[in-house]
């Protein structure tokens, strides 16, 4: 039990940097190398597999996948671009603060509650999938829409 607080203390913290952190983002233009980068990032998370304490059973691992694509919804519908002073820009979604508190409530009392029947490794692996599920649709969404507005943007500019 001791694991599972503090891994939902640390998620917690996470959770507050990634508000902090996108906050931060929105001030400055943004490029398909920052909407990419993210997710191959948080791949060599993928490592801990290696071990047998982390490996994850496959029916699982859909459920953490299936999972994780539904919570990218929220995460893809509070995603936009702007145009201003000729870069493109993450809108600011006041929503998405809220919704990322909201999955990360949903994680926590998803991992206490499947604590006590997942082992502790299993579940990490579990949550870690279903973070990745959440990612990287959400970054493959990102970036055809980002190309899009790209493209729209240079087309009219060269007019």
């Amino acid at each position: 039990m001791v694991m599972v607080i503090a891994s939902s203390i640390a998620a917690i913290l996470m959770g507050f940097m990634v508000i902090f952190i996108r906050t931060k983002a929105q001030k400055k233009p943004v490029s398909a190398k920052k909407i990419i980068l993210p997710p191959v990032f948080m791949s060599t998370g993928a490592l801990m597999f290696i071990s047998p304490f982390f490996r994850v059973h496959p029916p699982q691992i859909i459920e953490a996948l299936f999972v994780g694509m539904v919570f990218s919804i929220l995460l893809i519908k509070t995603s936009k671009f702007e145009i201003r002073d000729d870069d493109i820009y993450l809108k600011r979604s006041k929503a998405f603060a809220f919704i990322l508190i909201g999955l990360l409530i949903i994680r926590i009392v998803g991992k206490v509650l499947l604590s006590t029947s997942i082992d502790y490794g299993e579940l990490s692996g579990m949550f870690w999938i279903l973070a990745f599920g959440m990612i990287v649709p959400w970054r493959i969404v990102m970036y055809i829409q980002y190309k899009k507005i790209h493209q729209e943007h240079q087309s009219f500019s060269t007019i």
